[in-house]
């Protein structure tokens, strides 16, 4: 939406899957080679390796579709059923923060087709972000494909959230540690800045990080959790990136910050009211669960898992897996389903192996038989209408920031860590 060492998956657990999803690719995309008189395989979208290289196959068609002559593609973020059921309703915006994700998926695989679409994205993002009207390294919400494909910048969400902003830094940060291109670290730094330089709270405790800005200038002052877990990510990245400790210090007091919304059974808090000390305790949403974890590494947030397991998990048909937040249980968020996977993979603790590949079949048959899908991508939830309990509602429609959290999950891959060499 947005501690101690780190448990990761194997490098040959990934190495693995990643070269099974791109022979199940070739072969879904142009026929396995095998002996004239033996028919090719079909391939089985149920099997996980296949499954993945079809998720990679629609996010390619989505940052395909948007490019103009300079190579600049920006994918549209939703597509299909609600977003696309009416004659004169065709949502094409792209949001940042579903971009960053598909920059930091294809860095996950890595292949030379994934890293030129990773640059396309990426460099997209530099250019939304060097012609800002405020010129301040700042990026916004989100941008229309067809003005890109035009080669000019047309805003359709003006307001610059902080989750937003390091979001994007991560997915630059990511870049840069794949390619070495400067460029990429720059654009990435000069939003950390904006970030230290407009949302920065060392007044009211507990400290860390405002919501950052409205269109008009006006400033979000209430602090968020998910916002801080961005930033502990982020700007940890850039620590490790730049060698310079002032990011590790800042990324420290993001983290406390964290620390500070959680509650005595565990689970973590929205963040604060406006008065930027107050915990907002409504509603209890699943990212201050997964992405306290996924960002911290801080075994502490085991309990906020074994919180999310019994508190937010949803049963839809024939779908399992979390909703956005424990005001409507009733439908389930695959993207929350991806990174709820993907923080049980890495805790790796008693049975959470067998959770995590329940979570990602249960994706997978939704991928394969959901309402709006195309066989390739995951639609956002399993059924119309999720209530987010923060005043919107989510749909089942295809998503690239879904799909990208999916490849993660299944890759097992943390976008807020940098791989280790």
């Amino acid at each position: 939406m947005s501690g101690s060492p780190r448990r990761s998956v194997s490098g040959l657990v990934v190495a693995a899957l990643v070269a099974a999803a791109v022979v199940a690719g070739a072969a879904t995309a142009s026929g396995a080679v095998t002996p004239a008189d033996e028919p090719a395989p079909a391939a089985d979208p149920s099997d996980p390796a296949t499954s993945v290289a079809l998720a990679y196959e629609f996010l390619d068609a989505r940052v395909d579709e948007f490019c103009d002559g300079a190579g600049h593609c920006l994918p549209r973020s939703y597509q299909g059923g609600f977003f696309t059921d009416l004659p004169t309703w065709d949502f094409t915006p792209s949001f940042v923060y579903d971009d960053a994700l598909v920059v930091i998926a294809y860095t996950a695989r890595g292949l030379p087709d994934d890293l030129r679409r990773a640059r396309a994205v990426a460099d997209t993002l530099l250019f939304v972000q060097e012609n800002d009207p405020t010129g301040d390294g700042r990026v916004r919400t989100s941008y229309e494909p067809h003005g890109i494909r035009q080669g000019r910048v047309e805003i359709t969400g003006p307001g610059t959230f902080t989750g937003n902003q390091a979001w994007v830094g991560m997915a630059l940060a990511r870049l840069f540690h794949a390619t070495g291109e400067q460029k990429y670290l720059d654009g990435a730094l000069d939003i950390a800045q904006w970030i230290q330089t407009n949302t920065a709270d060392m007044t009211r405790a507990p400290y860390g990080y405002t919501g950052g800005q409205l269109e008009d200038g006006t400033s979000l002052v209430w602090k968020s959790t998910e916002h801080n877990s961005d930033i502990a990510g982020f700007f940890g990245q850039l620590a490790q990136l730049t060698g310079d400790t002032v990011w590790a210090d800042r990324a420290a007091t993001a983290a406390a910050f964290v620390a500070a919304m959680q509650a005595p059974d565990g689970h973590v808090d929205t963040g604060t009211l406006l008065d930027g000390s107050t915990t907002n305790v409504y509603p209890v949403p699943l990212d201050a669960q997964t992405w306290s974890s996924l960002a911290t590494g801080d075994p502490r947030y085991g309990a906020a898992l074994d919180w999310t397991l019994a508190n937010l998990v949803a049963i839809d048909g024939p779908h399992h897996g979390p909703s956005i937040s424990h005001v409507d249980v009733s439908k389930v968020w695959f993207e929350g389903s991806g990174h709820l996977a993907l923080a049980l993979k890495l805790r790796d603790g008693a049975g959470d192996a067998a959770e995590a590949e329940a979570l990602l079949e249960s994706i997978r048959l939704a991928q394969r038989e959901a309402v709006n899908g195309d066989g390739k991508g995951i639609v956002a939830t399993s059924t119309d209408g999720l209530d987010s309990g923060f005043g919107d509602l989510y749909y089942a429609s295809l998503h690239t920031g879904t799909t990208a959290w999916y490849l993660l999950a299944a890759i097992g891959d943390n976008p807020f860590t940098l791989p280790a060499p």
